[in-house]
């Protein structure tokens, strides 16, 4: 297991570099400066300078290994839309907002949706059944700024239990978590439902029962760790989407995370900005998949043998 996680760790730098190399290309291709404002024109001589300082009038090769080679020195970079601001300091004062949000609703998510799934599950055919998986048709199908749109009209606007935008308060919290988590929280009870049905129907399943182990042991030991596996899997990427997707929310309820200065940087070009929340993000995606990983080897001890 231990040889498996350093060459997971190791493999996380070429795909880091490629992830740089990409934005890196996709930013380039969009025309125009970020020093050039609609409003006001920049005299040639400054906008020359400007180039200069930020080594944006060297060939495109150099600019791309010079970033790689302040990314391996934690050095993101400066701003080149918002003066005397660098994006560590962006990062670092607004990225644990949106990572706050999404923790949160991925905590929501695995809390609620895995029981109503396990519930769903023994409830199979059943009034509950039905009603569960109504619930979480509909929550899947929803999109997440809808659920926001209507939280807000319904819960702030109409009864005034919470606020309609902010991050200081726990009541600022809750609408903003309880709509992003909605989608991921349905999904997790549909697949752990679908896992626990089949999971129901093994032949180790069927032994269990017939040596007289109690039902609830039979569905905590052998039941419910193998159907899992499948949400333990699910549950990196959805990590990432939930990081991700809060830009939407945050622009809803006006949080101050770190979603809208991402918005905000591919319109004004402003291109440390963009690479460095995307290099930021793509690390997170990696982590969150690399401890998948690790969690479901634990959970199907037979794949250890297969990844050492």
């Amino acid at each position: 297991m231990l040889k498996f996680v350093v060459r997971r760790v190791l493999w996380t730098i070429p795909i880091i570099l490629l992830v740089i190399f990409m934005t890196f290309l996709m930013m380039r291709a969009i025309k125009g400066s970020p020093f050039r404002k609609s409003e006001r024109a920049v005299p040639p001589a400054v906008l020359e300078n400007l180039n200069r300082k930020f080594g944006l009038d060297k060939p495109w090769y150099r600019q791309y290994f010079q970033y790689v080679e302040n990314v391996a020195t934690l050095d993101l970079g400066p701003s080149l839309v918002l003066r005397n601001q660098d994006v560590n300091s962006i990062v670092k004062e607004h990225f644990p907002i949106s990572a706050e949000l999404g923790g949160l609703a991925m905590l929501l998510a695995i809390v609620v949706g895995v029981p109503l799934g396990i519930l769903a599950a023994l409830r199979a055919n059943k009034v509950t059944d039905y009603l569960l998986m109504l619930f979480a048709n509909l929550g899947f199908a929803v999109p997440s700024f809808l659920v926001a749109t209507l939280f807000i009209y319904f819960f702030a606007a109409k009864l005034g239990w919470f606020p309609t935008n902010g991050w200081g308060s726990a009541s600022s919290k809750v609408l903003p978590v309880v709509a992003l988590s909605l989608g991921p929280l349905t999904y997790f009870a549909r697949i752990v439902r679908g896992q626990m049905l089949e999971t129901l129907q093994q032949d180790y399943v069927r032994t269990a029962k017939a040596k007289g182990l109690r039902w609830r042991r039979i569905v905590t030991v052998h039941v419910l760790r193998n159907s899992l596996i499948p949400a333990v899997t699910a549950a990196g990427p959805l990590l990432g989407f939930l990081v991700t997707g809060s830009f939407i929310i945050e622009n809803i309820f006006a949080i101050p995370g770190i979603g809208r200065y991402y918005v905000t940087s591919v319109s004004g070009r402003d291109y440390s900005t963009v690479m460095g929340i995307t290099v930021l993000l793509a690390i997170l995606i990696i982590v969150a998949n690399l401890v998948v990983d690790i969690l479901y080897g634990y959970l199907d001890p037979r794949t250890r043998e297969q990844r050492t």
